[in-house]
């Protein structure tokens, strides 16, 4: 702090520091102001009780230094004024605070790129990689297909599922793809297999049944009970379409629609036993799309009874 005695002509910089050290420990002593400035004589008695104050601390000011002090005062020269809100404001806090938010921030996005790693290599990659997979795929399945195939109903079959399998490619509709290379190896499967069309004639299983269609409620459709057995004795899963729904479902025993006659002599035929003679209706032969049914039959099928 620069020392000014009475009489000594004072630098207008100490001074100015003079009067800042005066607003300053008057704003320290706010008992004193309060105390001071709401007096009548408040402003000589404030100048004379900061040079006491000054004096007991061994520092002289000059009288000017300490009406320049009290004139600071009072029109809050030296006062801290907030500054107005704003975006800069923002910022400035944030960056003043950045103990309390940085390290979880960082930690935050530290686990998010952790997820995102992750996610990326556990399911993206091999997404993408099964993608470019698919024209393989697809093309290994259809020559399966066309290898087995005895019948031109087979082989236009594999040629529209790879048809279709390829646009769905191009427009990278990939479940749809995949939907086609699955629908092509199952085909392939099934053209490789042989089996006899048998009814079914166990204890406590249909043979048979009949429906009532909703838009003709006078009329009956027949169905006979019927599944797959190759030549080992095992049962086969093979997809059949559901004629009263359209859709196709994959299963190991369906129903074949006959006419009036042939359900009522497979009846009769349970009736007399208990078992069905004749149980064999139809073959499918390796090769062909369809089974070869030995019994009159308009081709629908249900899948559920």
């Amino acid at each position: 702090m620069a020392t000014v005695t009475e009489g000594t002509q004072a630098r207008p910089l100490e001074d100015l520091m003079v009067a800042m050290d005066v607003v300053d420990t008057v704003r320290h002593r706010e008992h004193l102001v309060d105390r001071e400035l709401n007096a009548e004589a408040r402003r000589a008695r404030l100048i004379e009780r900061l040079r006491q104050i000054y004096t007991a601390q061994g520092i002289e000011v000059t009288d000017a230094a300490l009406e320049a002090g009290v004139d600071a005062l009072e029109q809050e020269r030296f006062a801290y004024a907030p500054p107005e809100g704003g975006f800069s404001l923002v910022l400035a806090r944030l960056y003043v605070h950045r103990d309390h938010w940085l390290r979880p921030l960082l930690l935050l996005l530290l686990l998010g790129l952790v997820v995102w790693f992750a996610w990326f290599y556990f399911v993206k990659l091999p997404e993408t990689r099964a993608h470019a997979e698919l024209p393989e795929q697809l093309q290994a399945a259809y020559a399966r297909a066309i290898a087995v195939s005895e019948s031109d109903d087979a082989t236009a079959r594999a040629t529209t599922l790879r048809n279709e399998a390829q646009a769905a490619i191009a427009n990278e509709d990939y479940a749809a793809a995949t939907r086609g290379v699955s629908d092509l190896e199952s085909l392939a499967a099934d053209l490789g297999r042989s089996y006899e069309i048998r009814i079914v004639s166990r204890p406590d299983e249909l043979s048979g049944i009949w429906r009532v269609p909703d838009l003709n409620p006078d009329a009956r459709n027949y169905y006979l009970i019927v599944e797959g057995v190759d030549s080992r004795g095992n049962v086969v899963t093979r997809r059949v379409r559901n004629e009263e729904d359209g859709r196709i479902y994959e299963v190991d025993k369906w129903g074949i629609r006959v006419d009036e006659e042939t359900f009522e002599a497979v009846a009769a035929d349970k009736r007399d036993d208990g078992i069905i003679q004749d149980f064999v209706v139809g073959m499918k032969e390796a090769g062909l799309l369809d089974p070869q049914y030995r019994i009159p039959t308009s081709g629908g099928t249900i899948t559920e009874w």
